[in-house]
């Protein structure tokens, strides 16, 4: 069953314009330890992979209906890259069950990129048997 739709749109030249300012308290407040592991090194790429990964954790917690504040923060979930590539949302567990009331949550993201603009959308589901979900 589908509980939440989010998705969220960010301009590469204001997150280009924030890491220029100031890139290493951005990435801390924004990302995880293991998410900042992943930021590619070259600039265009980064500034495309931090849009798309800011976009997703933006669209998450729209999905929530909880906006980033008190109850979800950036820093409550990871998008981290799984073995195909595709991007995978974790999310604690506990978390979600306070924000849902159910159990059994999976998050499906999409990122997507153009010459000026990144955008995200995600679906979070309730399942409870998530077995069947695989990369």
């Amino acid at each position: 069953m589908i509980v939440g739709v989010g998705i969220d749109i960010v301009e590469l030249e204001r997150i280009q314009k924030i890491i220029g300012r100031q890139e290493s308290a951005f990435l801390e407040r924004i990302f995880t330890e293991r998410e900042r592991k992943n930021v590619p090194l070259g600039e265009a790429r980064k500034i495309e992979f931090v849009a798309g990964r800011y976009a997703a954790k933006e669209a998450i917690s729209k999905a929530l209906g909880t906006g980033i504040g008190k109850v979800f923060s950036f820093q409550d979930a990871e998008v981290l890259p799984g073995e195909t590539g595709k991007p995978n949302v974790c999310i604690d567990a506990s978390l979600l069950e306070r924000i849902t009331g159910k159990r059994g949550s999976f998050c499906h993201l999409s990122i997507s990129h153009s010459e000026k603009y990144a955008v995200a959308q995600v679906i979070l589901e309730i399942r409870e048997d998530l077995s069947a979900y695989r990369e």
